[in-house]
């Protein structure tokens, strides 16, 4: 991004943001959905923009749902049934931070009672969801922002700029990975043995299967369920894989295999502890790579250009002159000149991108379309580690090409009476 490119861009932040606190009456009637750790995270930055008024909170859990309401000074009102809370005509715009199980049916319910909705990452658990969150977002027109914060930052832009600007040269290969040493496992840490009288277990499991209280089900570790969650592909390649998908300017793969299992971590948990996937698009290939058994060099987004390779993370990006070294190549002379820049305080600059563009209507700079298209990316790399095969998608109508099986572990159906439709 160029200086004065950059500068126009901070600029429309700044006057979108100013649209959004003009007039004393310019206040926002925020509510939450799920106030656990990432959703007390996302509240607090909510409660610190000035033009927030918080009007209630709602959790399954509460002791959960008791600190929210004191972030408010109790200003807001607690429920525990999040359909009470969405009936409220005083609240402009809604919080989903549950379980990713939850977003969906949250996210379509709150655009049907004319909320607005910031909804935490990742989207929901199957393409058919996304499409829905997306179809009632466009239906009831509402704004729908999804907690992909890196799309609002503005060195993410910058170096999205650059590289499809050529600065690295051309790119054919995106590497990207999360990692971490969890041995010996994960294990419950909020809750006992025995369900207590502060949780409403079946609203936690809402649309999911019905099962027996488990403690490591609930808060952090639902994760590692696939009734709940993706696991690392879901919940960290949701970031990355957004972030390569944005670089290259592309709707979706065209193909997808991927390679994993739980080796390692033997608490109970059921998504992989290390995986490796594999998306073709035109011209490039992206590599995703999780893995909980070796933390190794933890986070990276590498772009490998033929003239430099970039390095993204939320601090900042640089890039690494790549020297040629082939025929008509000195094999000294780098390619290009070093480059760096760093970061900044991500959460709050997508918070200010949400709350400016509930006044000026403008589509969010994560919107819900292309939290799908990322969401949908995450599903694949997942459906293609369980069948075993390549996996080649449709991206217009939605579909994996000539593949029942595969179609059929992109589906679940909601535990009745919970359903999707109108």
């Amino acid at each position: 991004m160029s200086d004065s490119t950059r500068r126009t861009f901070a600029a429309g932040l700044t006057a979108l943001s100013s649209q959004s606190v003009q007039g004393a009456n310019d206040r926002v009637r925020i509510g939450i959905i799920g106030c656990g750790g990432r959703g007390r995270g996302l509240w607090k930055t909510f409660l610190s923009q000035k033009e927030v008024e918080p009007v209630a909170a709602c959790d399954v859990y509460e002791p959960f749902l008791n600190r929210a309401i004191r972030d408010t000074q109790s200003k807001a009102t607690p429920f525990r049934d999040f359909r009470h809370l969405l009936d409220r005509k005083d609240i402009d715009a809604v919080i989903v931070a549950s379980p990713d199980h939850w977003h969906a049916l949250q996210t379509v319910m709150a655009c049907r009672a004319g909320k607005d909705v910031y909804v935490e990452k990742p989207l929901c658990l199957m393409p058919r969801e996304g499409r829905a969150m997306l179809n009632a977002a466009r239906r009831h027109n509402r704004i729908v922002q999804v907690g992909s914060q890196q799309r609002s930052g503005l060195h993410y832009a910058h170096a999205i700029e650059l590289i499809r600007g050529g600065a690295i040269g051309p790119v054919h290969h995106i590497t990207t990975h999360w990692t971490r040493n969890m041995l010996p496992g994960f294990r419950p840490i909020e809750i006992g043995t025995s369900l207590p009288p502060t949780l409403d277990w079946d609203l936690w499991l809402g649309p999911a299967p019905k099962v027996a209280f488990d403690p490591f089900r609930c808060i952090y570790n639902y994760r590692w369920f696939k009734s709940y969650s993706g696991g690392q592909m879901t919940n960290w390649g949701a970031h990355s894989l957004d972030i390569a998908r944005w670089a290259l300017g592309a709707k979706a793969p065209d193909a997808v295999a991927s390679f994993g299992g739980r080796f390692v971590l033997n608490d109970g948990g059921e998504t992989p502890d290390v995986q490796h996937t594999i998306y073709s698009f035109p011209g490039c290939v992206v590599s995703w790579v999780s893995r909980e058994a070796s933390a190794g060099n933890t986070t990276l987004l590498d772009f490998h250009g033929t003239k430099g390779t970039m390095t993204l993370t939320r601090e900042g990006f640089s890039v690494a002159p790549e020297i040629w070294t082939g025929a008509g190549a000195n094999g000294k002379t780098p390619a290009m000149q070093p480059m760096s820049e760093s970061g900044g305080d991500l959460d709050s600059l997508h918070i200010d991108n949400f709350l400016a563009c509930l006044k000026s209507r403008q589509r969010p700079n994560a919107d819900i379309e292309e939290g799908h298209r990322t969401a949908v990316m995450c599903q694949l790399g997942n459906a293609a580690m369980r069948i075993g095969r390549v996996l080649r998608w449709d991206a217009e109508v939605e579909t994996v090409i000539d593949d029942a099986e595969a179609n059929a572990a992109l589906h679940w159906d909601y535990r009745k009476p919970w359903t999707l439709a109108e």
